[in-house]
């Protein structure tokens, strides 16, 4: 069984966070919601707070196919922050692991050198981060660069999660999903 972890800090967009746990638990995915030095329920930036697995911290060395970062702000600028968050993505980089980011958090792997010279998407607003991290920026909804996968924002939410889902060997459960829920494929 694949195995994700999705570390979650004060913050972080809601829509994204939930949509891909949903898709991948469907998916029969293994999910791991980790709080960012918490075991206590995270708010949201739009005040919905939920509730984690485990605090981060106590997951951190274990192995995980996908490591998924969800958006948001102040969310993502608090992961950036979080040095157990930096370990755990250095880890899964230098593994040849699956990362995954949507909305703000691709600028933490451009920070981490990760996008450099790879193909890369996010929201707008963080563009210039991406470029100037390296990054062949490209404004597609969805974008796969080898093990990187990167996203825009909520309403790019559910193909994002479906993608990875196929990504990590599912793609069976991937299509069945996007008939089930209704869910447009990608232009």
């Amino acid at each position: 069984m694949s195995r994700a972890l999705v570390p979650i800090a004060t913050g972080f967009e809601e829509v994204e966070a939930v949509a891909i746990v949903d898709v991948l638990r469907r998916g029969g995915v293994d999910v791991v919601l980790a709080g960012v030095g918490t075991t206590e329920a995270v708010e949201g930036a739009h005040g919905i707070r939920v509730g984690v697995d485990v605090a981060l911290q106590d997951v951190s060395g274990e192995h995980f196919d996908v490591v998924v970062l969800p958006g948001g702000e102040p969310g993502v600028t608090n992961l950036l922050q979080s040095a157990t968050v930096q370990e755990t993505v250095s880890r899964q980089l230098d593994a040849g692991r699956v990362l995954a980011a949507i909305c703000a958090a691709p600028r933490i792997l451009a920070a981490r050198g990760a996008l450099s010279g790879r193909r890369a998407t996010s929201h707008p607003s963080v563009a210039g981060e991406l470029r100037a991290g390296g990054a062949d920026y490209d404004t597609r909804r969805v974008v796969r660069d080898g093990s990187i996968l990167t996203s825009r924002g909520p309403g790019t939410a559910l193909e994002f999660a479906l993608e990875l889902l196929a990504m990590l060997g599912h793609a069976d459960d991937a299509a069945r999903l996007r008939d089930a829920m209704q869910v447009a494929a990608a232009p």
